[in-house]
């Protein structure tokens, strides 16, 4: 099971990292670790792969299954509290992205999570891809 937060500025823009080991274009995320909460995951990922402390609780917006991967990751919509975003050891650069520049930068999987974050969907939206595209 993985978390991953798009942190949503006061402009509605999405902070978007690019991953070191693939290269793409992602919002911050990482594998939930034995015996760590689901918030507590959600919290360091982001402070790692972005430098930038966040709000709990964070608001749920998204369930995705990547058919191909078996992974669940849980999405939420988040509030920075302190920090600057900052490159780190995942993270080759950082940027801050509008509705469109997420969808242009973003393998479809990726693009929609930020998309459905924004939109702040209640219920949360469940979706499944094959690791690019929707299913």
């Amino acid at each position: 099971m993985s978390v991953a937060g798009v942190i949503v500025d006061s402009q509605g823009r999405a902070l978007l990292i690019k991953r070191r080991d693939n290269g793409h274009w992602e919002p911050p995320g990482g594998v939930v670790e034995a015996g760590e909460t689901l918030p507590d995951a959600l919290q360091r990922e982001v402070l790692e792969e972005t430098g930038i402390k966040i709000a709990l609780p964070a608001t749920l917006t998204g369930v995705y299954k990547n058919m191909t991967g078996l992974i669940v990751s849980l999405v939420f919509r988040c509030q920075a509290i302190e920090g600057q975003p900052t490159t780190g050891d995942e993270t080759k650069a950082l940027r801050w992205v509008t509705r469109d520049e997420a969808a242009e930068l973003a393998d479809e999987a990726y693009a929609i999570r930020v998309l459905d974050a924004l939109d702040a969907v209640s219920p949360a939206a469940v979706r499944a891809h094959d690791g690019v595209k929707l299913i």
